[in-house]
């Protein structure tokens, strides 16, 4: 691999921990001066230093780990030990391990700000050539070393492998359809280029779900045809029972869902049991890269125990005291009933912001095969005339205590980028305008029951169609009944199995659709805004429109309105910006098309997520921020910090 040394005046760094990107202000640091005092192990691993079949801590921590400074976070210096327990609906829900361990290359800070964790350092130049640096030293959870060996076999032997990636490498290796250079340029240093600006790179390395770029290599190979020999290759794939070492490799390199538990891992903790299992328990990583500023290695608890049931009893077990950490399978309207179990029991129950840019939004698809229904919803005075036949007032006091928000689909005051103006746009409950607008396009005939008819004779009746997994939705649906027989339209709520629901809407067979509205309402300039954009074929709004800018116009349809062909094209200058200041001009500029277009009907958010927390676990915040992206849920908060104050840590 070719080296090349960065051109010294146009270097942004991101060194041990800075948040600065390149056309940012200068690096902020956000970790205190390396560690140098004594590392001090958990109890757990007692009897195998002892026996010699593990190092000492200091022999397994990286030379320069990631130290948590708790005080600035305003949170308590813990002790070892002790088990959280969760209860999952699902064996597929080992990812939120995944999600909760929140170990990434680089991850997002209380500001948001993004910050190396996995990796010592990051130098960005030009906003198209980035520079990681790995700690040296840092090791897998087997003890395997981690170093740029882990990038190269995933780049070469993944990523560019058609077998494993028939469709090559994720689309956040790409800037202007062009792939990376890629050079490794030390054990520890490793390097990507692009000829134009990828502001997307390390957005993706920091996701909930994120883009890895990195396998445990020395694991791997064995399954590999580039790196086994033919003989034991086969004879793993028939063990195994799969069609080929393709196959073989797949399932057993999972990282976002851990269900191998000979594969390595650098997550707080590691997942020992294998699949089927009633209970999958992980065990603290004895190699984990962060440390308090004590020196005490992380995670504080030694295990992490899933216990899997039927989902809708995670609230009753939950009441009962069988879970220490527990939001998942949890709803708002659980809290009045958990509230009142853990007066009786050792829990509380803490009230975190969800931080969706809708929590209920209504999605007219604008690729409805209905010729008539199609023409309707791609007319923005029918969208605006729905919208302020909302009464959302209503629905916040009746269905949310008044605890929620009013607001359309847009960023939440928390995110730099929230502007009042755009989150109140076309969300006054005005039957009046809503009438006049549903006129205005010519909609005035009225059949003996004041439903209003289309210009085929039909009358203005549809079903508005959900995935049923929670009752709110349907309770929020009853109330807008009312709302919409006022100005003379007549809907009919119907629930359908999830993979029902999102293949209806691709064919184009659903006219409206009820489901949450911006994944990520936390956004800076520096995240991706494809949810403002059509980008994907599971939006709701315009799933065909998705499908081929997804796809390069391979599948789908060309959008076929300008508003939302410009933001398609401001989505793309994004994708190539080199500056902060760029990116944050495109954001606002993308909000407000979708604020003025309505293209998805934003009715509440800012509603409340239950978190019951045992009385006895530590470090758990108050008061917190609840998504997927970007925080992982709880993932940001650290689960690793959180700590037991009983009797068995004190000893």
């Amino acid at each position: 691999m070719t080296r090349r040394a960065p051109h010294p005046t146009r270097r942004t760094a991101l060194l041990l921990g800075s948040a600065a990107l390149a056309g940012a202000a200068l690096p902020r640091l956000a970790q205190a001066a390396p560690f140098s005092g004594t590392a001090i192990d958990s109890p757990f691993f007692a009897d195998q230093v002892a026996a010699g079949t593990l190092p000492p801590v200091a022999a397994r921590l990286p030379a320069n780990p990631r130290i948590i400074d708790l005080a600035a976070l305003g949170r308590e210096p813990g002790r070892h030990g002790g088990n959280i327990r969760m209860l999952m609906g699902d064996q597929r829900d080992i990812r939120m391990m995944t999600l909760y361990g929140y170990t990434r290359l680089m991850v997002y800070d209380d500001d948001l700000e993004l910050v190396p964790d996995l990796l010592e350092s990051c130098e960005v130049e030009d906003g198209r050539i980035f520079t990681l640096k790995l700690r040296q030293g840092h090791r897998w959870s087997d003890g395997s070393p981690f170093t740029t060996e882990d990038f190269r076999y995933w780049w070469e032997d993944i990523a560019n492998n058609k077998r494993l990636s028939p469709g090559g490498p994720p689309q956040a290796l790409f800037s202007a359809n062009e792939p990376p250079r890629f050079e490794i340029l030390s054990e520890t240093e490793v390097r990507y280029s692009w000829k134009t600006p990828n502001p997307i790179f390390l957005p993706a390395l920091a996701g909930a779900q994120p883009t890895y770029i990195f396998m445990a290599s020395g694991y791997l190979k064995q399954f590999h045809e580039r790196h086994a020999p033919k003989h034991e290759l086969a004879k793993r794939v028939k063990e195994h029972h799969v069609r080929d070492w393709g196959a073989l490799h797949e399932r057993l390199s999972r990282m976002y869902r851990p269900e191998n538990p000979k594969l390595p891992t650098l997550e707080p903790w590691r997942n020992t049991t294998p699949l089927p299992a009633e209970q999958f328990v992980f065990e603290r990583n004895p190699y984990f890269h962060r440390i308090d500023r004590n020196g005490r290695q992380l995670p504080y608890t030694d295990q992490v125990t899933l216990t899997i049931g039927t989902s809708s009893l995670i609230p009753a077990k939950a009441a009962a005291g069988e879970s220490d950490l527990q939001a998942r399978y949890i709803r708002f309207d659980n809290y009045t009933f958990l509230k009142e179990a853990s007066k009786r029991m050792n829990f509380d129950v803490r009230l975190w912001k969800r931080a969706e840019g809708a929590y209920f939004a209504l999605l007219p698809n604008l690729n409805a095969i209905d010729p008539v229904w199609r023409d309707l919803n791609r007319d923005v005075r029918y969208r605006r005339a729905i919208s302020v036949a909302i009464n959302r007032k209503d629905v916040n006091k009746v269905i949310f205590f008044g605890l929620a928000r009013e607001s359309g689909n847009t960023a939440l005051p928390e995110s730099p980028l929230y502007d009042a103006k755009l989150a109140a746009l076309w969300t006054q409950h005005d039957p009046a305008l809503a009438n006049r607008l549903l006129d205005e396009i010519g909609l005035t005939k009225r059949d003996d029951d004041g439903i209003r008819l289309l210009p085929d004779g039909r009358r203005l009746e549809f079903t508005i169609e959900t995935a049923g997994e929670n009752t709110e939705e349907t309770d929020i649906l009853d109330l807008l009944k009312q709302d919409f027989f006022d100005v003379g339209m007549k809907i009919y709520p119907r629930s359908t199995q999830r993979d029902v629901f999102r293949r209806r809407i691709l064919a184009g067979q659903t006219v409206m659709s009820a489901w949450a509205g911006m994944d990520n309402a936390l956004v800076t300039s520096d995240m991706e805004p494809d949810a403002l954009a059509p980008t994907s074929s599971a939006q709701f709004q315009w799933p065909r429109w998705g499908q081929f800018v997804e796809n390069s116009g391979r599948e789908g349809e060309r959008p076929a309105l300008a508003e939302v062909n410009e933001l398609v094209r401001l989505y793309e200058e994004w994708r190539v910006s080199s500056t902060r200041d760029q990116r944050r001009a495109i954001w606002h500029k993308m909000l407000a098309i979708n604020a003025e277009q309505l293209f998805s009907i934003g009715v509440i958010n800012s509603t409340l997520q239950p978190i019951v927390v045992s009385r006895d676990l530590r470090n758990v915040p108050e008061k917190g921020l609840y998504s997927f992206e970007p925080g992982a849920f709880i993932g940001r908060y650290m689960p690793d910090t959180f700590w037991f104050d009983r009797a068995e840590t004190k000893a």
